[in-house]
C-alpha cells in the first residue's frame, strides 16, 4: 500500500521540538499501532516530513530506529515499509515474552516493595476505570506500562532493558489483543489476578496468573490473525501454538 501525499489518512501532526527524531518516531509508532499505516505500507519520507513540518533527516533516523526495533523493514531502492507479521512471528514473540514475564513476575514477588505494589494496583484500577472512555492507543500504552512496571519491580535492570527493547513490537500485538475484546473493561480486569498474586508474594501463583493471562492473549491474537489472513500447517489444517511450559516447581 503506497503512502502518497494525496493520502492524509495517517493524520500526522506538525512537530516542533529539539527532540525531533523521538517525536517523529512516536508519531510513526502510533500510526502503525493504530493501523493507520497498515503492514506493507511504504514510509515515504518526503510526504511524512512535509506533513510534520520537519526535514527528511529526522524522519529517516526515526525509520532507522523502528527498523532496529523490528517494526519497519528496509526495501532496497524503495526506503522503508511497515513490517508484515506472520503467525510464526506472533508465536516467536509470545514465546520470548512469556519467558521474560514469568521471570519478572517471580522476581517481583521477592523484590518489590510495598510502594511499588501500590503503584501496580493503582495502575490496574485506573485501567479498569478509564477503559470505557480511553482511545485505543492510550489503552495499549497503559497495558504495556503495567507489564513494564512488573519488569521494573523485578529489580533486574538487564531484564527490564531487554523487555523495553521489544515494546514497539508488543504494542502492535497488544493492538490485536485489544481488538479481540468487545468490552475494553473486561480486558483491563484480566490484570487483577496478577496483581493479587504478586501482593501475596506467592511466586507460583504469580507465574500461573501471568501464564494464563498471556496464553489467553496469545490464542486470541492467533485466532484473530488466522481469521483475517489465513494460515495453515503443512498438513492443511490451522496450526495451533505449542504453549511454553515453565520449569517444574
Amino acid at each position: 500500500m503506497a503512502f502518497s501525499s494525496a493520502d492524509d489518512g495517517a493524520g500526522f501532526e506538525s512537530v516542533e521540538s529539539t527532540d525531533l527524531v523521538g517525536l517523529v518516531e512516536a508519531q510513526l509508532t502510533r500510526a502503525i499501532v493504530e493501523g493507520r499505516l497498515a503492514p506493507g505500507s511504504r514510509i515515504v519520507e518526503a510526504d511524512i516530513a512535509r506533513r510534520m513540518g520537519v526535514s527528511r533527516a529526522p524522519v529517516r533516523e526515526a525509520a532507522r530506529r523502528l527498523e532496529r526495533q523490528g517494526v519497519l523493514v528496509a526495501k532496497p531502492r524503495h526506503g522503508f515499509a511497515v513490517r508484515t507479521i506472520s503467525v510464526q512471528e506472533i508465536d516467536d514473540l509470545f514465546e520470548v515474552r512469556i519467558s521474560l514475564e514469568l521471570t519478572s513476575v517471580e522476581l517481583a514477588c521477592r523484590k518489590a516493595d510495598d510502594a511499588g505494589l501500590a503503584r501496580l494496583r493503582a495502575l490496574v484500577d485506573a485501567m479498569v476505570r478509564d477503559a470505557p472512555t480511553q482511545p485505543q492507543h492510550v489503552r495499549i500504552a497503559t497495558d504495556l506500562a503495567f507489564h513494564t512496571l512488573i519488569c521494573e519491580l523485578s529489580g533486574n535492570a538487564h531484564l527490564h532493558r531487554i523487555f523495553s527493547n521489544t515494546q514497539t513490537e508488543m504494542q502492535m500485538i497488544i493492538a490485536l489483543i485489544d481488538a479481540v475484546y468487545d468490552d475494553p473493561e473486561t480486558m483491563a480486569n484480566t490484570h487483577y489476578p496478577i496483581v493479587s498474586a504478586i501482593e501475596s508474594r506467592n511466586a507460583d501463583a504469580s507465574r500461573q496468573a501471568m501464564r494464563e493471562h498471556l496464553d489467553d492473549a496469545w490464542q486470541r491474537v492467533r485466532a484473530l490473525f488466522v481469521q483475517q489472513h489465513g494460515s495453515v500447517s503443512p498438513t492443511g489444517s490451522p496450526s495451533t501454538p505449542t504453549l511454553m511450559q515453565g520449569p517444574a516447581r
